[in-house]
C-alpha cells in the first residue's frame, strides 16, 4: 500500500449519493491510499452517515480514518463514538474542532479546540488511533494571525497528534514557509499537503472564501474566462493542479491527500500525470 497518497470522501446523503461513493472508491483503488478519510457533520448532522462511510470503504478494503469534531459534543458521546470507532477496527482519526451547525446556539459542548479533543482521544484510548490534525498554511480564517495559528497547530501536535493534513492551497511557497515555520519550533510530525482538484469555478471560489483558501488572482481570471465550459475548466484544472503536486513532491512534502469530493476522474487524471518519487512508487 502506498504511503504517498491519501483520499477524503463525505458521507453519503442517499443511495444514488452512495453507490457514487463506492464507484468512485473502487475507481480510486489503483492509487492504493494509505488510508481514506471520511469527513464528518458537526452537532450529530451527519455522525451516522460519517459512521456508515467508513463501514462501506472498510469493506471495500480501505484502511478508513473518520472525522471527528469536538463541537456540540459532551465528553460521554466523544467516548462512545471511540468506543464504537475501536470495536470496527478503526486505527486512524483526523481529530478537528469543527463547527457549530445553525440553530445549536451557544451549545458548543464540552470541549472547545481540537488540542483539547486530540488530548481527550490519548486520554480515553491511549494509543489506539492515529491521530491526524488540521494545518493551515494560508491561516486559520478565524485566527488573531500567522503566529497564534501556528502555536495552536503546535499546541495540537504537543497534544498528542501523530501526522497532519494541511487546508487546500495553490501556492506551495505558503506550504512550505508554514513547515519551515513548524520545523524551527521543533516539531517533526508529517504535514502532508491537502489537495483540491479543479472541476467547477464557482464551486471552488464558494469553497475558498468560506475556508480562507487563496485562489490566485491568474486562476480566477482563467475560470472567469472559461465561464461554462466544464471541459477547459477541467483539463486547465487538471494541468494546474498536477503541477503543483509535481513541485510539491519534487521539494520534499511526504504526501498528497486528495479531497476527492466523492469523484475520482480528476484524482486519477492528476496523479497520471506525476513523476513519482522512485522509492514511493517501489
Amino acid at each position: 500500500m502506498s504511503s504517498l497518497f491519501s483520499l477524503e470522501f463525505f458521507p453519503p446523503r442517499d443511495n444514488a449519493a452512495r453507490e457514487k461513493l463506492i464507484r468512485s472508491a473502487k475507481q480510486l483503488e489503483p492509487l492504493q491510499p494509505a488510508y481514506v478519510s471520511v469527513t464528518f457533520g458537526a452537532g450529530g448532522s451527519t455522525r451516522t452517515g460519517t459512521a456508515d462511510a467508513v463501514s462501506i470503504l472498510q469493506d471495500l478494503g480501505y484502511d478508513a480514518a473518520p472525522h471527528l469534531s469536538c463541537i456540540g459534543a459532551s465528553r460521554a458521546e466523544l467516548r462512545d463514538i471511540l468506543l464504537a470507532y475501536k470495536e470496527r477496527g478503526v486505527r486512524r482519526l483526523v481529530a478537528l474542532r469543527g463547527d457549530l451547525p445553525s440553530g445549536m446556539g451557544g451549545d458548543t459542548g464540552e470541549l472547545h479546540y481540537a488540542s483539547q479533543l486530540v488530548s481527550f482521544i490519548r486520554e480515553a484510548t491511549g494509543d489506539w488511533f492515529h491521530i491526524e490534525v488540521a494545518a493551515y498554511p494560508e491561516m486559520h480564517p478565524q485566527a488573531r494571525n500567522a503566529s497564534a495559528d501556528l502555536g495552536y497547530f503546535i499546541e495540537k501536535v504537543q497534544a498528542g497528534a501523530n501526522s497532519a493534513i494541511t487546508q487546500y492551497f495553490f501556492n506551495p511557497d505558503a506550504y512550505f514557509d508554514f513547515v519551515d515555520r513548524v520545523r524551527a519550533r521543533g516539531v517533526t510530525v508529517p504535514i502532508v499537503p491537502g489537495i483540491m482538484p479543479i472541476t467547477n469555478g464557482t464551486q471552488l471560489l464558494r469553497f475558498s472564501d468560506m475556508c480562507g483558501a487563496e485562489v490566485p488572482r491568474w486562476i480566477r481570471l482563467r475560470l472567469a474566462e472559461f465561464g461554462d465550459d466544464k471541459a477547459s475548466i477541467r483539463a486547465f484544472g487538471e494541468d494546474v493542479v498536477s503541477r503543483l503536486c509535481q513541485n510539491l513532491l519534487d521539494q520534499g512534502a511526504p504526501g498528497l491527500h486528495f479531497y476527492t469530493l466523492n469523484g475520482a476522474e480528476s484524482t486519477l487524471a492528476i496523479t497520471r500525470n506525476l513523476s513519482l518519487p522512485t522509492a514511493a512508487a517501489a
